[in-house]
């Protein structure tokens, strides 16, 4: 049997798998056009040129006239391979330029300057020193609201002049809390004496007075019409300031002062910190008049008063602890559970988050007496504010969220800790008065 059968026979031409695509995009061949083309010419002439390649004879000016003549005559012009159609054209290659990175660098975000001063320093005299109080808060109305003893003094923050809403009685007073509402307008007053005033703050006037706790009222806070109020009875009691029997649930769980409150942004989570080193956290939606916790907290050894809900993430809170606690503490709103613990060093007074960026700045007594800027969620310490010269009980911030005052050792210290507005930052600095105090007296 010849041989090249015998290969046939056992290695029959396969068909592919897959039928190729006959469209002129995927050839990757052509094929001559053989009607068109004259193989005897193309054989002879082929013939010839490797004859003549290997045994080159010279040719006379005669014979290649003659070649000339003779290729005119019979046609033999021909291109010996022609084809259907033009090959299409060859695919430009990808630019370098896109293969290549770019030569430049992204422009990286700018680190913020943060200052280690305070901006401005006001004088507080008789600004109480006690941990379980919250004598500070800033309206939206960008009054700075601050008790003195038994004075609460109002500052304008747009026009730095400053004015005095009231003073209390000395059997009623002390002032132990104020808070302002959302409207900017009303602020409540809690006393020593266990009650709780309302104020306009426009027409200067007592709109009612709030009953029902048994000792003095050391943390407030407003959720829309709720006024909740915290004791050092231990108790929790939100008030309706719109109708008469103002007193429409109690939270009870704590068992002793209650020194630190904070509603959640959505109105439905309160957050409790008491003398008893727990933090509770409550669930508005619960009818029942007599509340129970949600959560109950009880890592910290120290009472916890600072507070504060995230604004970047609903359900995490986080909160410090005093003297010999020194831990700011992240807890799970959801779930109860305690995500991260970091040791501060010192009591935590406040906590306050950037509403612009993710950070934690916190306040600090002994011994260091500063406020911390935290990174977030890392908890590298980005800068150390220093100048109090005794323990930051009080921390509250602007409406815009850039600017933070802080109260300790009677003064009143404004920090642009969290940035500086866009329209102040286009906006030249401009001395209204020819001297620049360093104090501004507002007493």
């Amino acid at each position: 049997m010849d041989s090249s059968r015998k290969v046939n026979s056992l290695y029959p031409i396969q068909e592919p798998l897959f039928p190729r695509k006959r469209s002129r995009e995927n050839l990757d061949r052509f094929i001559p056009d053989r009607e068109s083309m004259d193989i005897g010419y193309a054989n002879a002439v082929l013939t010839e040129r490797r004859t003549g390649k290997e045994n080159p004879v010279e040719s006379s000016a005669s014979s290649v006239a003659y070649q000339k003549l003779l290729a005119e005559t019979l046609n033999m012009n021909r291109r010996i391979l022609t084809f259907k159609s033009k090959p299409p054209a060859p695919i430009e290659p990808i630019p370098r330029a896109l293969l290549s990175p770019p030569s430049h660098k992204a422009k990286s975000r700018p680190r913020r300057h943060i200052s280690q001063t305070a901006e401005k320093i006001l004088d507080a005299p008789d600004l109480s020193d006690d941990f379980y109080l919250n004598l500070l808060d800033w309206g939206s109305n960008n009054i700075l609201a601050i008790a003195l003893e038994s004075t609460v003094y109002l500052w304008n923050a747009s026009n730095s002049s400053t004015s005095e809403l009231v003073t209390v009685s000395d059997d009623d007073g002390p002032v132990t809390s104020i808070s302002w509402a959302a409207d900017g307008r009303h602020i409540a007053i809690g006393l020593n004496n266990s009650c709780v005033e309302l104020w306009d703050s426009i027409s200067v006037k007592l709109l009612r007075k709030l009953k029902g706790h048994h000792e003095r009222v050391g943390s407030l806070a407003w959720n829309k019409e709720i006024l909740t109020t915290g004791s050092r009875d231990g108790n929790i009691i939100n008030n309706d300031v719109r109708v008469r029997s103002h007193i429409v649930q109690t939270f009870l769980g704590h068992q002793e002062e209650v020194c630190g409150l904070k509603w959640s942004a959505s109105g439905q989570q309160l957050a409790s910190g008491g003398n008893d080193n727990l933090v509770f956290i409550w669930d508005r939606s619960v009818a029942s008049p007599n509340a129970h916790w949600l959560h109950r907290l009880q890592d910290h050894t120290s009472a916890v008063k600072a507070l504060a809900w995230c604004p970047f993430q609903a359900n995490l809170l986080a909160s410090g602890g005093g003297g010999g606690d020194d831990t700011i503490k992240f807890w799970n709103a959801h779930t109860g559970s305690c995500l991260n613990s970091v040791n501060t060093g010192s009591q935590v007074c406040a906590l306050l988050w950037n509403s612009h960026e993710r950070e934690l700045l916190s306040s600090h007594g002994f011994t260091e007496n500063q406020l911390i800027l935290w990174k977030y969620p890392s908890m590298v310490r980005l800068a150390e504010l220093s100048g109090h010269t005794s323990r930051v009980l009080y921390m509250t911030q602007s409406p815009d969220g850039f600017t933070v005052a802080s109260a300790g050792d009677e003064t009143l210290r404004l920090w642009n800790v969290f940035g500086i507005p866009e329209v102040a930052k286009s906006a030249p600095k401009q001395s209204l008065l020819p001297f620049s105090p360093r104090y501004y007296c507002i007493r």
